[in-house]
């Protein structure tokens, strides 16, 4: 027995359903884009911009930009923009940014469903105005618990709003910065401790010589403690010889974490 076709009614919620499929499967291009253009760069100044982009582009924001928190609180870098890219590191005072201030002091996601009519933005309601601007979501970029900074987004009035798959999504863009980030931060370090003025003083062949010397000395030592062990044996106690073992470990063990870094 067959089942009888849709009546008129279920229409609208199968065309809703293939928007919303259509959308995920967008996000899911973009997060591939994303990983891609991530991969190709280690610079923190990069990765950013690119995701600032690809979010703009995505939603058809009026501005996408990213924040990176500063000490103490009270400022924030902006770092990255999709409406301007050659803003790439500009101090804001977050007593203007309420929202900013919001999501990395509590690291939960602010959503404003009508920045033109929210109390906490009325110093700026002429602007936002004149931009048009609908709603705004921030979403704090969080590494260990703590907010390193945030995604700012903001939609046009006549714009489609995000919906919840939408800040979802961004939250999973957040969280993927956080960790480039990240990687970025130590490829960074190690390129500025290998220009150190430590590391360029070392002569060339330095560290061959230094593993001659070690070897030299190991040698030697092997040499004399294979013709005098017994007599060693027997001038040491046992206790002297159980603590100089001990020492022996503790020094391996701080050469072995120094050679971490």
């Amino acid at each position: 027995m067959t089942s009888p076709p849709p009546g008129p009614e279920a229409a609208p919620l199968l065309a809703s359903r293939i928007v919303e499929l259509e959308r995920e499967r967008e996000r899911l291009l973009t997060i591939i884009d994303i990983l891609q253009e991530l991969g190709g760069t280690l610079h923190f100044v990069d990765i950013l911009q690119t995701i600032a982009r690809r979010l703009g582009q995505t939603f058809g924001l009026d501005r996408s930009s990213i924040f990176l928190a500063e000490r103490g609180g009270r400022t924030a870098r902006l770092v990255a923009s999709y409406e301007d890219p050659s803003i790439r590191n500009m101090v804001v005072d977050l007593a203007r940014y309420p929202e900013i201030e919001r999501a990395m002091r509590t690291g939960e996601t602010v959503f404003i469903a009508d920045a033109t009519v929210d109390p906490s933005l009325k110093h700026v309601k002429g602007a936002l105005a004149r931009r048009k601007a609908k709603s705004i979501t921030v979403v704090p970029i969080t590494y260990r618990g703590v907010a390193i900074g945030c995604i700012f987004l903001r939609t046009f009035k006549d714009g489609e709003a995000l919906s919840e798959g939408d800040i979802k999504f961004t939250q999973i863009v957040a969280s993927l910065t956080a960790k480039a980030l990240r990687n970025a931060h130590r490829y960074e370090t190690l390129v500025k401790r290998s220009k150190s003025p430590a590391a360029a003083a070392a002569p060339p062949g330095a560290e061959l010589q230094r593993a001659a010397l070690i070897s030299y000395l190991q040698r030697l030592l092997n040499a004399f403690a294979e013709r005098d062990q017994s007599a060693l044996d027997q001038m040491l106690p046992d206790a002297s010889a159980a603590e100089l073992q001990r020492l022996v470990g503790v020094t391996m063990t701080v050469l072995a974490e120094e050679a971490k870094g």
